[in-house]
């Protein structure tokens, strides 16, 4: 297109950003469902994973290098506490309870979420 400017300017991520828009979502996500599976009783890591496969209809596999991050990082927040215990088979498990922080903050990102939803699904439909 000789002799004309664009217009268009790209969407981009910043490069000092180390994490792309797209993580964050996931990331939150997870945090979303851990925090929603802990609202049925207290339960160790394993147990929460699969909590969300099953619901999911394992569609939603959950690896312990993204959920044990999630764990720690919604426990730096308050939002989940834990204590060691035993597990069904035996074994010394952490088991993650809710806090009435983490409530709060599901209920502010389950809102998010339905929005989010909502208007991703307007756009797919082309509804508007």
């Amino acid at each position: 297109m000789t002799g004309r400017t664009s217009t268009h300017t790209p969407v981009r991520v910043p490069p000092k950003d180390p994490t792309p828009p797209q993580d964050d979502l996931l990331k939150g996500t997870l945090d979303m469902l851990v925090l929603r599976t802990l609202t049925v009783q207290p339960m160790h890591g394993y147990a929460i994973a699969q909590h969300i496969e099953r619901l999911s209809g394992d569609v939603l596999v959950v690896e312990q290098g993204s959920l044990y991050p999630a764990l720690q990082r919604l426990q730096k927040k308050g939002h989940v506490t834990s204590r060691w215990g035993e597990s069904p088979t035996g074994r010394r498990a952490r088991y993650y309870t809710i806090t009435a922080s983490g409530r709060r903050a599901l209920g502010e990102r389950h809102a998010s979420f339905d929005r989010v939803l909502g208007a991703i699904a307007r756009v797919m439909h082309g509804e508007g």
